[in-house]
């Protein structure tokens, strides 16, 4: 089940578009490894589907096919490189809501400024089994809509300076007060 995008309309995917067309032109939009090269030359055009006219759930399930049969292998503390593990069974979903949420907050951001809203709101926007506690201090916060905006435009596919969204699978979103 995917996130509750409480103020996903016609503007804010127009909003989506335009993030997501953005960071196409300055060649930053974030492709990740586990994509297949195959992934990596559709995605901009998936992720691009979803903000018109899909949803997390619709991303999410695009790139299924389109992954690795592997993640890539991760750096060992004593040198050298783990073997490549097996690609986690909800990779697709924690990239499709992941990455969809991040440029859904990105455009509410946008419309938040357009429109003199100094913050949008931090929400639950979907059940987690274990909440983090960061998370849940999080819930209820006015954000500042610039500089939020600035930080997810500036770490595609990283931890924000901010905190949001704060790692995969929280569960948090935003929403204009």
């Amino acid at each position: 089940m995917g996130l509750d995008y409480r103020n996903l309309d016609a503007r804010t995917r127009e909003l989506m578009l335009a993030e997501i067309d953005r960071d196409i032109s300055e060649s930053t939009l974030y492709l990740s490894d586990n994509l297949s090269p195959q992934g990596r030359a559709e995605y901009p055009d998936l992720i691009r589907d979803a903000a018109r006219s899909g949803s997390d759930e619709t991303l999410a399930l695009a790139i299924r096919s389109r992954l690795n049969a592997r993640e890539k292998p991760r750096a060992l503390k004593t040198g050298g490189f783990s073997k490549p593990p097996v690609m986690r069974s909800n990779a697709h979903q924690m990239l499709g809501e992941g990455e969809f949420n991040r440029f859904y907050i990105r455009a509410l951001c946008v419309r938040a400024i357009q429109d003199g809203v100094p913050h949008v709101i931090v929400f639950r926007a979907k059940a987690v089994r274990r909440a983090r506690s960061a998370s849940e201090e999080m819930i209820g916060q006015g954000m500042p809509a610039e500089g939020l905006l600035a930080d997810l435009r500036n770490r595609q596919g990283v931890d924000t300076a901010l905190g949001l969204p704060p790692g995969p699978n929280s569960g948090l979103s935003v929403q204009l007060p």
